[in-house]
């Protein structure tokens, strides 16, 4: 009950925090409806929240069952995304149902992670030696291939950001699970070698941020003018920062996406360095407390699992950082807890409430 409690507060500490920076961002544009964002996201919270104390008082092995019912499911869904799905920005990753819509590729994420971890563990459970002794065939080939299928329809949509980072976390996953390095090594050459056609296959504005990324002034105004507006935003900030309701790049609406992808870079520079520092170790401690979770439990399905969604979560942030400051390019994948959006902060919750579980039924499976 502790350790729940504890990952919950925290959440719900960061959550503030991107709920500030979401009223701050969007409180002085003129159309009616954004005057509502911030009032959505916390009803999504409170829904997070929810969520959370189910899943966290449900014992998370019967995830075990419905993992591979789970990813057929995803993958129905993510088919009717492309053709029924609702388009914002050129994007088509919604699902409509009444007056609510959601984003499946967000799920898509947390479902992966079980089904990945159900796989490795069914196949440890298969040999004493665990997957690796079945070659590369089923040790890494197929498992990969069922990743890949719905990180490409993900990627279809467009959105490259969800769709690589479900493919990462196969690769983390898999790895603990004790998958040979030469594997890796040879899918790494793949890519290089695949890298000219994947090039080809990308959308223009993906081309155009990439591009951006090695050198954000060929397009100051175009695609690289987010990221230029966030460097100035995140640097303004200085020590303190300008205050809560103060940073010039969100009032004034300088920097697009403030309240989404680019919500570090409004914090940033309403809060300065000390904020981000604070908001920084509040993720360190969520990180560090699944990272224990995943090293303590004797469960190997529960070990796979926590580990999963705890590098998940931290990839998503370091990805969101590092894009915010112009470290990588940008792909659209938002700041856990922080950045406005239904679907990210129910998977968040839920990921987080599977961690609680798994801290609180720490047995052998």
């Amino acid at each position: 009950m502790k350790s729940r409690l504890s990952i919950l507060f925290i959440a719900i500490l960061i959550t503030a925090c991107g709920v500030l920076s979401i009223y701050s961002s969007t409180y002085q544009k003129e159309a009616e409806s954004w005057q509502f964002i911030y009032q959505r996201q916390i009803l999504w919270v409170f829904l997070g929240v929810l969520l959370f104390w189910v899943i966290s008082s449900i014992n998370y092995r019967n995830l075990w069952g419905v993992s591979y019912l789970f990813y057929f499911a995803i993958f129905i869904i993510l088919l009717l995304v492309l053709a029924l799905g609702s388009v914002r920005l050129g994007a088509q990753r919604w699902l409509r149902i009444g007056i609510f819509s959601f984003q499946p590729s967000e799920f898509a994420k947390i479902i992966m992670v079980m089904s990945i971890a159900r796989y490795f563990t069914q196949s440890k459970m298969d040999t004493t030696w665990g997957a690796y002794k079945y070659g590369i065939l089923r040790a890494f080939i197929l498992p990969f291939f069922l990743v890949m299928i719905p990180a490409v329809i993900i990627i279809k949509q467009p959105d490259l950001g969800t769709g690589l980072l479900v493919i990462f976390v196969f690769l983390a996953v898999s790895f603990m699970a004790g998958v040979k390095i030469r594997y890796y090594a040879g899918l790494f050459l793949l890519s290089l070698l695949c890298a000219p056609i994947l090039w080809q296959m990308l959308k223009d504005y993906q081309k155009n941020r990439i591009l951006v990324f090695l050198n954000p002034n060929i397009d100051p105004l175009g695609a690289g003018y987010t990221v230029i507006q966030s460097k100035i935003a995140i640097g303004s900030g200085g020590f303190l920062g300008k205050g809560w309701l103060a940073g010039t790049q969100s009032q004034l609406h300088f920097l697009p996406e403030a309240h989404t992808d680019f919500i570090f870079a409004t914090f940033s520079e309403e809060w300065g360095l000390v904020g981000v520092l604070v908001l920084l170790f509040l993720y360190s401690l969520i990180l560090k407390k699944g990272i224990r979770i995943a090293l303590s439990t004797s469960d190997y399905f529960g070990k796979l699992l926590a580990f999963g969604v705890t590098f998940m979560l931290g990839l998503q942030v370091l990805i969101n950082i590092a894009m915010n400051i112009g470290l990588v390019p940008v792909v659209g994948v938002p700041l856990p807890l922080m950045s406005y959006g239904g679907s990210s902060i129910l998977v968040t919750f839920i990921s987080l409430g599977i961690l609680a579980n798994i801290e609180k039924t720490r047995t052998v499976f």
